[in-house]
């Protein structure tokens, strides 16, 4: 952790719904004036997509039918780490971009499926954003709980992920539902043994609940709608969060635990600017103070 050189990380599985939290943080950036250096997840992934599939074959072959994304042997989790702790000594590291469809390899001049090269964050910037599937992971060989000074946790209740991920499977990448059903049973051991344990470190999780019935997400329809929804909202650290405050400008919720508020779905982008703006902007003015 940095005062001169603040970090914030959002972490979720694939599908949970961490790119709409990414927009609402940027939201709040513009708006307050704070300028974020920002990284993806994705791109410290240690393949692109032919060797990923290659890995995956060879993995299978040599029995181990659980390699994914999610495990550390198919990420780059000690480079992460190594910016991590570079931004917060120097507000200095290196990114790139993994590059998902056509319209970012126009944007990128890269084929998808692959990484652009390795660049310098932008500098000065106010703090450093994380964005993806590792941010508050701890192994053996990595503690990026330890770097990061603001940690979130976006975490669907598992059939809503579910439900979500095979939607966004099929609908932006072609996948079927058999394919997508598959690479959640590959994931199975990672996602317990990696993605899971990261939401007892975060400082605040995020967890949407829907109301509407979601038993066999693997024949659902159609993505219960945020109206269709309640959000979970747990403290680690319910200390200084103004509960009254955020119960009065929140129609509709209430406090289920000491620490943990319950909200409309449709209410989150708001739940979250009144959460997150005070928070961040304290983040950025120790950061100055230091200077």
């Amino acid at each position: 952790m940095s005062r001169q050189h603040p970090i914030i990380s959002v972490t979720g599985s694939s599908g949970a719904g961490t790119s709409t939290v990414k927009h609402t943080f940027e939201q709040i950036f513009r708006r307050e004036g704070v300028t974020a250096a920002m990284i993806e997840g994705d791109a410290f992934h240690r393949y692109d997509r032919v060797g990923m599939r290659q890995a995956m074959a060879e993995a299978g072959k040599n029995g181990n039918n659980h390699f994914s994304h999610f495990g550390p042997e198919a990420n780059l989790l000690e480079r992460l780490e190594t910016v991590f702790k570079e931004y917060s000594e120097t507000g200095g590291g290196k990114t790139r971009h993994y590059v998902h469809d056509d319209r970012e390899a126009e944007l990128f001049g890269s084929p998808p499926g692959t990484f652009t090269e390795w660049k310098d964050l932008p500098k000065p910037s106010d703090l450093l954003f994380y964005e993806g599937l590792h941010g508050a992971v701890v192994t053996d060989k990595v503690n990026l709980v330890k770097h990061a000074d603001l940690k979130i946790g976006v975490v669907p209740v598992i059939n809503l992920e579910w439900t979500q991920k095979i939607h966004r499977d099929r609908a932006a990448r072609g996948y079927s539902t058999e394919a997508v059903t598959d690479t959640i049973l590959r994931r199975m051991p990672d996602y317990v043994n990696y993605i899971c344990p990261q939401f007892t470190h975060t400082d605040i999780n995020f967890q949407r609940v829907p109301t509407v019935d979601t038993s066999n997400p693997f024949i659902a329809r159609w993505i219960p709608t945020p109206d269709e929804s309640l959000v979970v909202i747990r403290f680690r650290d319910p200390r200084g969060i103004n509960f009254p405050y955020l119960t009065s400008m929140i129609h509709d919720s209430f406090m289920s635990r000491a620490n943990s508020i319950v909200i409309p779905g449709g209410k989150l982008d708001l739940a979250m600017q009144l959460i997150l703006t005070p928070i961040i902007m304290k983040i950025v003015e120790l950061k100055r103070r230091s200077v």
